[in-house]
């Protein structure tokens, strides 16, 4: 039996050949060394994530997440609810506090759930980021236990976004300056950049397919502000906004004559690597612009 158990959310850019596969793969490597086990909820739907707040309506939108709750309860008991990406934790977490709060939204779920025959039962389980669970859980003494092969020499940007910091955050991090990802940088033995302006910014998430000029824009200043600091490569916990500034960079260097080229991974490849697992494992073959330092570091 493992040491910690959770209900799982994948989310839909985890499935198979989607845009986040490789978060979803370096995350289970982690879960193996780390002795936990992600029990995925059986026939989870998509949170609606941008496009539910495009005019569909809030009580479909909530209503998405709120079958995900529901049938998280009917495998999983009370088990936390965990979520690889942002957006589809914002999504659950938010429908869990309206539901909670908001006596109108939970009437129309209540009815809405009802209509294919399920329910909340009672006081609904938890809603958390799988870096909640790395910190608050798991802890950096631990995950520095299990680190094989340091990632010595490589200087790193933290770049945490906006949806897993606000309008939640996680806890005890500042909203302006959160921590964590350097923390972990500094666990796997790596460098973070030092008052990296952008950590927090925002990347455009669906903007970029709406109007990509000003999403990349903002791309582009994430990414110059990590070269300023002298970073190898981004490190990022959302997988919009590991797209967004890995996919795009070429498309921003023909138009602002730049030379971009710098690898942006998932805290999990990285400590993926630091625990000693194979480039394979780690999904470091997901990555559209090579993190070659990784690489040779699994290969040792």
């Amino acid at each position: 039996m493992a040491k910690r158990e959770y209900s799982f959310y994948p989310g839909c850019s985890s499935q198979s050949k989607a845009s986040s596969i490789n978060y979803l793969k370096s995350t289970q490597t982690i879960c193996q060394d780390l002795d936990i086990q992600l029990n995925e909820i059986p026939d989870w739907n998509c949170c609606a994530a941008s496009i539910g707040y495009g005019g569909g309506g809030e009580l479909p939108r909530i209503s998405l997440s709120a079958r995900n709750i529901a049938l998280s309860q009917q495998a999983h008991g009370q088990q936390d609810i965990v979520a690889t990406c942002a957006a589809c934790w914002l999504a659950t977490r938010e429908a869990k506090e309206r539901i909670e709060h908001d006596s109108d939204v939970k009437s129309g779920i209540d009815a809405a759930l009802g209509e294919i025959g399920i329910k909340i039962e009672g006081a609904m389980p938890k809603t958390r980021h799988m870096v909640e669970v790395l910190i608050e859980d798991v802890g950096y003494d631990e995950i520095k236990s299990k680190v094989k092969k340091p990632l010595d020499g490589l200087k790193i940007a933290g770049y945490v976004g906006c949806q897993t910091n606000r309008p939640f955050g996680i806890d005890g991090e500042s909203y302006e300056n959160p921590k964590y990802l350097d923390k972990m940088i500094e666990t796997v033995g790596a460098a973070p950049v030092e008052n990296y302006e952008k950590k927090a910014s925002c990347c455009g998430g669906a903007l970029m397919f709406s109007e990509p000029e000003k999403s990349q824009a903002l791309v582009r200043d994430i990414i110059e502000a990590a070269y300023d600091g002298g970073a190898d490569m981004i490190v990022t916990p959302c997988p919009v906004c590991q797209m967004n500034v890995e996919v795009y960079q070429g498309h921003i260097n023909k138009t602002y004559g730049t030379k971009f080229n710098i690898p942006v991974v998932y805290y999990s490849t990285l400590m993926a690597v630091a625990f000693g697992r194979s480039a394979k494992d780690a999904a470091l073959d997901g990555q559209m612009i090579r993190a070659t330092r990784l690489e040779d570091i699994a290969n040792k």
